[in-house]
């Protein structure tokens, strides 16, 4: 199968003001410094200190009533059911079910999380690689819309535990385009080499096998080819190949009623060129408009990525002969993906006066133990101090979903802003915490 390479973005990185220009919730006030959706990131700062991750609910507003508005001006019968993983905080949840999302989870835990933020099972779709069978089980009880099976090995699992239960699931199968996303790559998903999904010259036999499974009813596929895409062509290759198979199973006598169309869509952290969300309804429309198919998708870093920030205050500056570093008091621990993808967050001055002031190169990093924990290297950067407070652009999807304690580091807090409102909505985890469920044994004693 033909792949598509990975896009280099070529040019210099985006200035301050243009990182605040391309974000309509982001300004600069002159006395009040940095503001989300109008309120001053000082005012969040001093109330709540820092590191503090910082979210937008009129953003995520906004997003979801974008792509919904060009899945209907497509013409397309399609649900949107939010990527758990890139942010899971229940009031996230909430805020996309109010909006009329449903949930695309991968664990047990992500799908209790979506039902505690009251998303009926109804519009919740299970996916993921290794579900076990206390998670099938699960799955069945909460009589969800949809389980993505991933394997010949996961469906005789499923419908083992299902005919057990008395109980029929619905199953879409997750099948491998053997298409190259053209993205980061550990963010793809759908090479023949990558361990999700079945094999495309496999997809049809099983899902003839899975007909005559019992407990198991086909009710048609499903294709994520990876995270962070920014071309519309890697998604008109797989869904290419996903409408050729709806024809060849119906051509067989077997009912197909819908295809997940997965996720994956980009974000410019960078500026970088990206595709919007009527590009990608533009692609499932050409592949699909005239097969007569209920469609879902699984959006998740597009909807909050941009929403949220993290917001840090300056330790110290250390001035070498290498360089100087502005040591941060977030660290890889709140957010790692520049550690583990080397990606780009555009970092900005929460201080009008110190956004302005004249740029040089600055290595932007933590104070954990690791040489891996920067945020950034060679960044042009104003003169910072201690104190001076930056947020961390963009970080509102894989940020704090994917924090740890290392280094006995606690859990930074949580913030959302909501029409002037600032509610936290995760307390700054207490350093005790860290270890209140620890144990020593009474040999050690």
């Amino acid at each position: 199968m033909a792949t598509h390479a990975a896009a280099t973005f070529e040019g210099p990185d985006p200035t301050v003001a243009e990182l605040i220009a391309a974000r309509p919730f982001l300004s600069m006030h002159a006395m009040d410094g940095l503001l989300l959706d109008d309120v001053p990131l000082n005012r969040v700062a001093d109330e709540v200190g820092t590191p503090t991750w910082v979210y937008s609910a009129a953003t995520m507003r906004a997003r979801y009533g974008a792509l919904a508005t060009a899945l209907a001006d497509a013409r397309l019968d399609a649900q949107v059911h939010y990527a758990v993983k890139a942010n899971d905080h229940l009031a996230i949840l909430r805020l996309f079910s109010r909006e009329g999302a449903g949930a695309d989870v991968v664990s047990g835990g992500e799908l209790l999380r979506a039902r505690a933020a009251g998303i009926p099972g109804s519009r919740i779709v299970f996916s993921g690689v290794g579900k076990s069978a206390h998670e099938l089980r699960l799955a069945l009880t909460e009589d969800l819309a949809q389980i993505n099976v991933e394997s010949a090995e996961e469906l005789a699992m499923l419908s083992a535990i299902a005919a057990q239960m008395g109980r029929t699931a619905r199953v879409a199968l997750r099948v491998n385009p053997d298409v190259d996303a053209g993205t980061h790559a550990k963010l793809t998903t759908g090479r023949a080499q990558d361990k999700f999904g079945i094999a495309y010259t496999q997809a049809a036999a099983l899902y003839a096998h899975a007909a005559t499974l019992p407990g198991i009813r086909p009710i048609g596929l499903a294709v994520h080819i990876g995270s962070q895409i920014l071309s519309v062509a890697p998604y008109r290759a797989a869904y290419a190949r996903i409408a050729e198979l709806v024809h060849a199973l119906r051509a067989d006598g077997l009912a197909v009623e819908t295809v997940d169309c997965g996720g994956g869509l980009g974000i410019p952290y960078r500026g970088q060129p990206a595709p919007s969300p009527a590009a990608l309804a533009g692609a499932i429309a050409g592949a699909f408009h005239n097969l007569n198919l209920r469609l879902a998708l699984e959006p998740g870093r597009w909807l909050v990525g941009p929403a949220g920030l993290l917001l840090a205050s300056v330790i110290l500056v250390k001035q070498t002969e290498a360089g100087r570093f502005v040591v941060l008091d977030a660290a890889m621990n709140d957010l790692i993906r520049p550690a583990m993808y080397d990606a780009w967050h555009g970092i900005v001055p929460v201080s009008a006066a110190e956004a302005v002031g004249e740029a040089s190169p600055a290595d932007v990093v933590g104070p954990v133990c690791e040489p891996g924990d920067s945020f950034a290297r060679g960044r042009l950067l104003p003169n910072l101090g201690a104190n001076s407070r930056v947020a961390i652009l963009d970080a509102g999807a894989y940020g704090s979903v994917m924090s740890s304690a290392y280094n006995a580091r606690p859990l930074a807090a949580e913030v959302m802003i909501d029409r002037g409102d600032i509610a936290v909505i995760r307390a700054r985890q207490p350093v005790d915490a860290l270890w209140a469920h620890e144990h020593i044994p009474t040999f050690l004693e």
